[in-house]
């Protein structure tokens, strides 16, 4: 066989990709993680997550103070256990309900089975704006 084939070679053809666009590297410029529901999540700004059901009407803005970590232009504040000052702006955009789960048990050689099934209740928010002492971040 010779080395000079037709065919490009895996890394001919990784090269043929276009490159990632310049914003998506500035999309991760800001972000946080936050503690919600007994979850926590990797948030930025201007992006919509789905958190377990909230007690809040449409259209309602909430405040999340259980920040952990926050990441901006200006470095990295980790918080003990929680970043002092650090707040998350949110907006209730609607409630929703995941997709559904099949929960089956069967119980072999005894004729026994049941199938339930099961819809989490969710809420979707924007986040608006994180703040740590005041400041806005984003």
């Amino acid at each position: 066989m010779s080395s000079s084939s037709a065919s490009p070679s895996c890394s001919d053809h990784a090269t043929a990709t276009a490159p990632s666009p310049a914003p998506a590297a500035d999309l991760l410029g800001v972000y946080a993680i936050v503690e919600a529901c007994g979850k926590q999540f990797w948030i930025q700004p201007g992006r919509y997550y789905d958190l377990d059901r909230l007690d809040a009407a449409v259209d309602d803005t909430l405040q999340l103070d259980q920040v952990l970590m926050v990441r901006s232009g200006a470095g990295v504040t980790v918080g003990t256990p929680h970043v002092d000052g650090g707040q998350i702006n949110l907006t209730v955009l609607a409630h929703r309900r995941g997709p559904k789960l099949i929960v089956y048990k069967m119980r072999r050689k005894k004729k026994t089975r049941s199938k339930r099934g099961h819809r989490q209740a969710l809420t979707r928010v924007r986040v608006d704006s994180i703040t740590v002492a005041g400041q806005p971040l984003a």
